[in-house]
């Protein structure tokens, strides 16, 4: 959603580097293409004003002009400024003293409240809770059907007394909902409720008169942000007639323009607390603003990938991989089976794009993230589980016959069984490497690890024989003298007063032959 305002900035950005110092056009020049930027992304006038006011005051003061790197220090101002107007901190749930917390749900039709309302479920599930769905939507054909539905998916209780498509009391279910939920022992209520095709007074009635029954311990406002500014005149909307405490955004993996939650949180004065970017139901988490600025200004989101990262990878897992990298006999334990086990957990935390768009820097190769075939892992997979057990544990087996009858197991080409076996040794030797300390195989190590400028054998250079005169009659002086030498030492006896050998006896040990 912000990739056009990411390479917008990254590009003003560029310009700035390798500046000593900034100048007054310097300065206006950026905050004109910052400008141009917002205004492109669709973020909100006022919001626009207020970012290029502080950011061109701030560039005009003394952090920037006796910064050493006055370009990092604007890169670090539009950050700053960014996480302030996507509402600073990051809002937490507010539960009550007293189960159960009651959640209420409000937005316009179309806006994916229902399946948000399964997301949070999960989510607060995964939290420890027990989470019930609430279906107050009685106005949508087959609204409460596709709460049932979600709530299955999600593994979580759904209270749908009355069967929806016009028929039933959305506020006297929403008051029965609070007794059911004591009664079962659910601590969060998550009410959904209806939603319609604009703003008009009678869904704010109705609206109003559900959070009248059940007084919500939070109001959340379910946002589409790629409805672009009408979200944020629905919003207001919303606030003044019925009021809410924090909003969700949902299809933030779309491809419209990211406006709406630049600027939404900065007008209405409430924060963006969950955000959902994804199909799937685990495609939901809390809204971080720091985070968020950090990947539009393409600074990576690693914050969030070691997190999922923790969530999918036990640590009893990874000691026992990280100890077969590790041992003597140079990483030959780890096998085809515990690669493909680690495959499959990297498979788990998401597609391999959106993980790869958490890591600093790759705005710069986006195209080539995006044209990732996720289907690649699937063949990687079906390679490793048409071979034998044995064929797992010892690569090494695997030869031209075991390679066709792999190949035609898994429905691929002789040569991607090849490739995948060498692609395996070269990636468990640089991992066995880096395991014990050994740095990047082909790079120089870094201080505190093998590989490194001074851990080289020091060459030693070979010795030149003495050379002879090209003069006959000199040299036949020198041989003759040389004689003489001999013959004394042979009759005082050689080096440590042993008896001396004959020169054609005389043979070096092989350790000092190099020398020579």
């Amino acid at each position: 959603m912000f990739d056009t305002l990411s390479d917008r900035l990254s590009a003003t950005f560029k310009n700035l580097r390798g500046k000593g110092r900034l100048s007054e056009a310097d300065i206006d020049a950026t905050a004109r293409e910052i400008r141009i930027a917002l205004l492109e992304a669709d973020v909100a006038l006022p919001v626009v004003r207020a970012f290029i006011a502080n950011v061109k005051e701030r560039a005009r003061g003394v952090e920037v002009s006796q910064a050493l790197n006055p370009a990092q220090q604007v890169v670090k101002i539009v950050n700053e400024e960014l996480v302030s107007i996507l509402g600073g901190e990051t809002r937490r749930l507010r539960f009550a003293k007293t189960a159960p917390t009651v959640i209420m749900l409000a937005g316009l039709q179309g806006a994916g409240k229902t399946t948000l309302a399964g997301k949070l479920g999960l989510w607060l599930k995964g939290q420890g809770h027990s989470p019930l769905l609430v279906a107050c939507d009685l106005q949508r054909p087959n609204a409460v059907n596709q709460l049932s539905v979600v709530a299955e998916r999600a593994g979580v209780a759904v209270y749908a007394p009355e069967p929806g498509n016009g028929v039933g009391d959305p506020v006297q279910v929403a008051k029965d909902s609070i007794e059911f939920a004591k009664a079962k022992v659910h601590d969060i209520v998550i009410v959904d409720t209806a939603g319609r095709l604009g703003i008009d007074q009678e869904l704010m009635r109705q609206a109003a008169d559900i959070r009248d029954a059940v007084s919500p311990d939070e109001i959340l406002f379910v946002v589409d942000a790629m409805i672009g500014q009408d979200a944020v005149n629905t919003a207001e909307a919303f606030r003044d007639g019925v009021g809410f405490d924090g909003v969700v955004l949902s299809k933030l993996d779309g491809d419209a323009r990211g406006g709406a939650a630049l600027s939404i949180a900065h007008v209405t004065g409430k924060q963006v607390m969950f955000a959902s970017n994804g199909e799937k139901l685990e495609d939901f988490d809390a809204f971080h603003p720091d985070r968020m600025a950090s990947r539009i200004l393409d600074m990576g989101d690693l914050l969030t990938l070691i997190e999922q990262a923790e969530k999918t990878f036990s640590q009893e897992e990874a000691a026992k991989m990280a100890s077969k990298l590790q041992s003597s006999k140079g990483g030959k334990d780890f096998t085809l089976d515990d690669f493909l086990a680690q495959m499959e957990q990297v498979r788990k935390m998401g597609s391999i794009s959106k993980l790869l768009g958490m890591l600093p820097g790759m705005g710069q190769i986006k195209d080539q993230i995006n044209n990732i075939d996720e289907r690649d892992i699937d063949r990687t997979a079906a390679i490793i589980k048409s071979m034998t057990p044995k064929e797992r544990a010892e690569p090494t087996l695997i030869n031209g016959s075991r390679r066709a009858r792999i190949a035609k197991g898994s429905g691929v080409e002789v040569s991607a069984v090849k490739s995948l076996v060498e692609r395996f040794f070269e990636a468990r030797k640089m991992m066995s490497k880096m395991a014990q300390g050994g740095g990047m195989p082909g790079m120089p190590g870094m201080p505190g690890m093998g590989g490194g400028p001074g851990r080289q054998k020091k060459q030693v250079k070979q010795a030149k024989g003495k050379r002879k005169s090209g003069n006959p009659m000199k040299r036949k002086a020198e041989e003759a003298a040389a004689a003489e030498r001999r013959e004394q030492a042979a009759a005082q006896g050689g080096a440590f007063g042993l008896p001396a050998q004959e020169d054609k006896d005389f043979e070096l040990p092989d350790e000092f032959k190099k020398f020579m």
